[in-house]
């Protein structure tokens, strides 16, 4: 047994969780009932992520901050630039595939019992709020912006410690990220289950109705995964970008597609940038930033469903409207992880702004609970990925200049 479990172990993770993919389908299309029990795998798994994951961000970015040497460059706000930039992208890139492909949407689905945000202005009152939570509760309740915030201050705060505090925490940093790893071992048999549930509860005779709103939201996000990423990439290094890339794509974007939580893959990405000898100082604070404000694919999200349901009602949208569509969607992703719901609720704030009731808005939200399998498991494979590949660009340009 033992000798089994080492080989298993032996063979790359990915492969791993290819194969317990291919095991959940398998068993979900041949007996769903009878093995009902295995969707706790996939609940466990995702559980333990979220559990883990507050705990390794708060720990890992005082030890960075408390250990960082004066004068040693970081390169946080390089990356910072970066997510602002692709978020504007996969904005501007979700309006013009609006316009080209125009989706008619069914709205007859009634509205979930759910309460959007009134405004922009909520959306950024709930963040700033979110900065000055008790750190207690913001480990509990995942708050990453309250983590980030106690962290760095803690961070500064130890700066003057003695060594001996100072190597308390590092190997208290790496005992957590330790724990990390014997989490995402566990990855193929979480996916196993959440694959089978999702296939044994939902099917996919639920998506026939939204076939080409499903198409048009994939294949835009796919195209910023593809093209949009890998040229902001190849403009900052001036080098080929798809190893990079694919790479995180296949070694983050797999994991996020199937736990739909960017706070879940936080330690996915960790462990990633770790194998990727990328600077500690800058993907300890760079990757939980990005989990919450780095979000290309809600910016797909609320433009193409806000754009779809303006050209189901014969709302004539200009460009300029459009242009403003597409600064509201980056600025309200940046604020999606801060709102019950994620970026289907924030849908409402973009058709306020083109003249559609909350009634109707509310039922494109439905819409997007409906497709949220695939929509929701696409964006957030787009965002946490991006996370990853943008901290690795900015560590490298970097490197390229020294």
């Amino acid at each position: 047994m033992g000798r089994i479990w080492k080989a298993w172990n032996s063979v790359s993770l990915v492969l791993r969780i290819v194969v317990g993919i291919i095991i959940g389908l398998i068993l979900a299309l041949i007996a769903p009932e009878q093995l009902s029990g295995l969707a706790i795998l996939g609940d466990l798994f995702v559980e333990a992520l979220k559990a883990v994951a507050p705990v390794l961000v708060f720990i890992l970015v005082i030890n960075a901050i408390a250990s960082h040497v004066s004068g040693r460059a970081t390169g946080i706000k390089h990356v910072l630039v970066l997510y602002v930039v692709s978020t504007f992208a996969a904005g501007f890139i979700a309006v013009l595939v609006s316009f080209a492909f125009p989706t008619q949407l069914i709205l007859k689905t009634g509205a979930e019992d759910v309460a959007p945000p009134s405004g922009i202005g909520e959306v950024l009152h709930t963040l700033v709020f979110n900065v000055v939570t008790n750190p207690v509760t913001a480990i509990m309740e995942g708050n990453y912006l309250g983590i980030l915030a106690w962290a760095v201050l803690l961070g500064f705060a130890l700066k003057m410690a003695h060594s001996h505090t100072k190597n308390m925490i590092t190997n208290l940093s790496d005992a957590v990220q330790q724990i990390v790893q014997w989490v995402i071992g566990l990855a193929p048999i979480g996916i196993l289950g959440i694959v089978f549930d999702t296939v044994a509860t939902t099917g996919f005779a639920s998506f026939k109705g939204y076939g080409r709103l499903i198409i048009v939201l994939v294949s835009t996000m796919l195209f910023i995964a593809f093209i949009i990423n890998p040229l902001i990439v190849f403009i900052v290094t001036r080098k080929n970008p798809y190893p990079l890339v694919l790479t995180c794509l296949r070694e983050s974007g797999i994991t996020a597609f199937f736990t739909r939580s960017s706070a879940a893959n936080i330690p996915v990405n960790m462990q990633l940038a770790e194998k990727l000898r990328l600077n500690k100082d800058t993907y300890a604070v760079s990757i939980p930033i990005g989990a919450t404000i780095n979000m290309a694919g809600a910016a797909v999200t609320i433009s193409v469903l806000s754009m779809a349901a303006a050209h189901t009602l014969g709302v004539e949208v200009d460009f300029l409207t459009a242009v403003i569509l597409m600064v509201l969607a980056a600025v309200s992703a940046a604020g999606a992880s801060g709102v019950a719901g994620g970026s289907l609720l924030l849908i409402p704030l973009a058709c306020g702004l083109l003249g559609i009731s909350d009634d109707i808005a509310m039922q494109v939200v439905a819409i997007g609970f409906v497709i949220g399998v695939i929509q929701d498991s696409c964006e957030t494979a787009l965002n946490s990925s991006s996370d990853v590949v943008f901290t690795a660009t900015a560590d490298y340009a970097m490197r390229n200049n020294k």
